[in-house]
């Protein structure tokens, strides 16, 4: 066993272990025999291996059993030493889907800082679950990267507790949901891009404007059309729950609830997307039903994919600045790799700036005719 082992590796609990064996690192600088954890698994009220491997960072030890025992390294003086020379050159990179333009532009953000960094990226996805699943902490435990990215993602309990245990930080990008007061993430102003695209069409005469949301359980999607809503109200317009349709980002959903809102009696003159593969998917609905854009029906997408600037009529939409988003994650997942594993970073929450784009799928409504009947479409 060679000096440059870190802790962790070198406070193995072994029940044949003589008095004189193996030692872990004091906050004091002095060498605490192997005794001393087997006293510490007496007070847990667990056994020796348990300390073990939580000392070793392994997976299979059950969160609150975890937190207590290392309530007590803490409390006995145990410290990690920094795993800096361990590490592997690597990001790990987590999607919970991985097939579009979208995960794209998110790989070319961090892969621009992993590469200025001399570090390869790793790709994982979730398989549509928005945390990794059961073996995935294992295995990036075992890797040693500098750091995890997740997107649109989470780690339960025990995920956190092996990684913060093995000292690899991570950070969420676009966070599902709430992802806790210490953990880092970066993010966009979902609410103001919903709430500017809505706007820009009241602004040009739209008074009936349907929504396309993104899933209800993503904190984005809701963020998109809570703006939505805010300025439908601010406008004095009714929102209508019956135009907010509730799609999954893709561009197939876009397409079937597209035409589902614009084949009605009732249709709206314009439609808000939750992101830009659904606004595709709703020009499709239109060109089936013979409609045209903008002119029979304006279009707005969220996101500003390259495909945006190559449709016809180029996509009105709201930019989310992807690429700089990824990169600020990875650039924040390595400033944390490098702290010391004696501190603890302050949690950090950034929210990115996002900013309507306007292209050739919005414009005036139709003109109404036939009095308070609805829209009849002159060509």
């Amino acid at each position: 066993m060679t000096p440059s082992e870190p802790a962790e590796t070198r406070t193995e609990d072994r029940s044949a272990a003589p008095a004189g064996g193996r030692s872990a690192t004091r906050a004091d600088g002095r060498s605490a025999q192997t005794a001393t954890l087997a006293e510490i698994a007496r007070e847990a009220g667990v056994s020796a291996p348990t300390v073990s491997k939580v000392l070793n960072g392994r997976a299979d030890v059950a969160p609150a059993t975890r937190t207590r025992v290392e309530e007590l390294l803490r409390a006995h003086g145990y410290r990690r030493r920094r795993a800096e020379a361990t590490r592997s050159p690597l990001i790990d990179l987590v999607f919970h889907e991985l097939e579009s333009a979208w995960a794209m532009e998110v790989i070319r953000g961090v892969e621009n800082v992993a590469r200025d960094a001399g570090l390869s990226v790793v790709l994982s996805e979730s398989a549509g679950r928005l945390t990794p699943g059961r073996t995935w902490a294992d295995q990036v435990a075992a890797r040693r990267p500098h750091g995890v990215v997740l997107v649109l993602s989470g780690l339960d309990e025990s995920q956190r507790a092996l990684l913060t245990s093995r000292s690899i930080p991570f950070v969420v990008m676009d966070p599902a949901g709430d992802p806790g007061a210490d953990v880092p993430s970066i993010g966009a102003t979902n609410w103001q891009g919903g709430l500017a695209a809505t706007r820009h069409l009241v602004e040009l005469g739209h008074r009936r404007i349907g929504a396309i949301s993104g899933p209800p359980q993503m904190m984005c999607s809701r963020a998109r059309i809570d703006g939505y809503r805010a300025a439908l109200e601010t406008a004095g317009l009714p929102v209508d729950p019956g135009m907010i349709m509730t799609g999954d980002f893709h561009h197939e959903t876009g397409y079937r609830l597209g035409r589902e809102l614009l084949d009605r009696p009732d249709r709206p003159t314009a439609v808000f997307a939750g992101n830009d593969l659904q606004a595709l998917g709703c020009y499709e609905a239109a060109r089936e039903l013979g409609l045209r854009i903008p002119e029979d029906v304006s279009v707005v997408g969220f996101d500003d994919l390259p495909v945006a600037r190559w449709v016809g009529p180029p996509l009105t939409t709201v930019r989310q600045p992807l690429t700089e988003m990824a990169e600020a994650a990875a650039r924040l997942v390595l400033e944390l790799g490098r702290s010391s594993s004696e501190e603890t970073p302050t949690a950090t929450r950034v929210e990115l700036a996002t900013s309507l784009v306007v292209r050739a799928s919005t414009g005036a409504p139709p003109v109404p005719q036939g009095g308070a009947g609805g829209w009849k479409l002159t060509y």
